[in-house]
């Protein structure tokens, strides 16, 4: 431990041009993820704007429970299936996973093809059901 305070005495710039590369890179990481919502900002969407939820997972996992209203289309599908959604260009689409890591890749894929209210839910279906709240199965 005294070494490390030594170097980052006798290191300053140093230190302060790592950690400056490490938040830029944290950063740049999370806006390549899209925004995230929170469950309670997804329940506000889907109550007050209409939002459209899209459940990426597979099949195997849908069928152990899903948000009530959500629309299966599972990650691989979805460049095939994208025209599926053209009639909800204008409303807010969440985005759902298992842990809100896939939905990403998802949610940039909706960007690029016009839906700019795409959205992913942070946590996925595993924050949502450790929130309690409702699915369906």
């Amino acid at each position: 431990m005294d070494q490390l305070i030594e170097f980052i005495s006798n290191h300053p710039f140093m230190v302060a041009a790592w950690v400056l590369t490490l938040v830029m890179f944290i950063l740049f990481e999370r806006s390549k993820a899209g925004k995230a919502v929170t469950p309670a900002q997804a329940t506000n969407l889907i109550n007050k704007e209409n939002a459209v939820i899209i459940d990426i997972r597979p099949k195997k996992e849908w069928d152990t429970g899903h948000i009530t209203g959500a629309k299966h289309i599972p990650l691989a599908d979805l460049d095939r299936k994208m025209d599926e959604l053209i009639k909800y260009q204008q409303r807010p689409i969440i985005v759902v996973c298992n842990l809100g890591q896939a939905a990403s890749s998802a949610t940039r894929k909706l960007k690029a093809a016009g839906y700019e209210k795409a959205v992913r839910l942070a946590g996925g279906m595993t924050e949502w059901k450790g929130q309690s709240l409702p699915i369906v199965k």
